[in-house]
């Protein structure tokens, strides 16, 4: 019975190949080749059962536990995108087992409480984390590589370099960061003369921003606060928030939206990096919990680029896309996942476990092939808010990288 789905896939598989092994040593081959090229190695039984019932969780959990290995993590990516018609019945999990997670995604909703409690889940893991396979400048989110051979350093600056220019700056601009990180783009901000409130709920990041700030002569320009974005008052020329509207939830979309307005002084620009899931993929991904959701972070929710434009219109915001870049991502990610693996021995130290490390490793990898196949992207996306009087216009596209 267990069996059965999985067999029915099997004989459905689309492109690419996979090789399984046992652990008795036997060994079958599936699909009709053409494509990716997985292969699992199967160390203990719990791998089957724990993805017939869990779905793709459950699959997540097997590597995580060490069920089975693999000498190509992405390959086996890969060959899931190209196969997720096939897939997708033997991978849908049975409904009683999957309500835990589901349950337990909706439990952490991000009220305040929630949000703080939520973050800290992920970013509170500690600086000392993720100094060693971060770049320099501590920036966690896409970079733009313009060419082959870029460092990860030099292709975040290409984003800030970016992102400054979309944001439209000058130096006499008041400017609100929502979601400020370990600081990067508050100190970049206040160099070019502006004067930035820089606001996060996350502890450990807003001490590392405000020291940064100080060593850097820049703290009279820059304040970080430990602050919701719902909380924030005043007005200001500029915002800017990078990859945070993900941390938001579905369910405060509308709010995130009317706080842009909000803090926009008429005629104001703000500009958001957003990582947004494909419109074919949206109802099926909102209606489930996946694996990012229930490992990395917890009450994310990624939004679509027209959900996005809906609630901007809504809050009476001319919406923009300046560019995508999720190529770029698909590199930042390769980038991290081998400085990740190269900095084991030092994250081990701090005393983080295997199965922690296969989960990053996991999240990594996954987010990767996500970027590639194209069923995530990001980009940068401008919002105005309209002068005393002006009329709100029609969206207008923008460019690939």
């Amino acid at each position: 019975m267990v069996l059965k789905p999985l067999g029915a896939a099997l004989s459905r598989l689309a492109r690419g190949r996979v090789t399984i092994t046992l652990p008795s040593g036997a060994c079958g081959v599936f699909g009709p080749g053409g494509g990716a090229e997985a292969e699992l190695v199967v160390r203990r039984s719990g791998l089957l059962a724990k993805s017939l019932l869990r779905g793709p969780i459950g699959f997540a959990e097997s590597y995580m536990s060490g069920d089975f290995d693999t000498p190509d993590l992405e390959s086996v990516f890969r060959f899931f995108v190209d196969n997720k018609a096939a897939l997708a019945e033997a991978g849908r999990g049975h409904f009683r087992v999957r309500l835990p997670d589901r349950l337990a995604h909706r439990f952490r909703r991000n009220t305040r409480r929630g949000s703080r409690r939520n973050i800290r889940a992920h970013y509170d893991l500690g600086n000392d984390f993720f100094a060693p396979w971060l770049d320099e400048t501590m920036t966690y989110s896409s970079a733009i590589f313009t060419a082959p051979g870029v460092s990860l350093e030099a292709a975040q600056e290409e984003k800030y370099a970016r992102l400054l220019a979309a944001l439209e700056i000058a130096p006499s601009h008041d400017v609100l960061e929502i979601g400020c990180g370990w600081g990067s783009l508050a100190e970049r901000l206040a160099r070019r003369g502006a004067r930035v409130t820089a606001i996060t709920i996350s502890r450990e990041q807003a001490a590392h921003a405000r020291r940064r700030l100080a060593r850097s002569g820049l703290a009279s320009s820059a304040e970080v606060r430990l602050q919701d974005y719902r909380d924030t008052r005043g007005r200001f020329d500029r915002v800017v928030s990078v990859e945070m509207i993900e941390a938001v939830g579905e369910e405060n979309w509308p709010r995130y939206f009317d706080v842009l307005a909000e803090r926009l002084a008429p005629g104001g620009v703000a500009v958001v990096q957003a990582i947004t899931i494909s419109e074919e993929l949206f109802q099926s991904y909102r209606r489930k919990t996946d694996f990012i959701q229930r490992f990395i972070f917890p009450g994310g929710m990624l939004p679509t680029e027209r959900t996005m434009q809906e609630r901007a219109a809504a809050a009476g915001l001319h919406f923009e896309r300046v560019e995508l870049f999720g190529a770029s991502y698909a590199l930042t990610l390769d980038a991290w996942r081998r400085r990740f693996a190269a900095a084991w021995p030092r994250l081990a130290a701090l005393g983080f476990d295997e199965r922690f490390r296969r989960m990053w490793d996991y999240y990594l990898a996954y987010c990767k092939v996500g970027f590639e196949k194209g069923t995530i992207d990001v980009g940068f996306y401008r919002l105005r808010k309209p002068a005393e009087g002006g009329p709100v216009v029609a969206a207008a596209p923008g460019r690939e990288v």
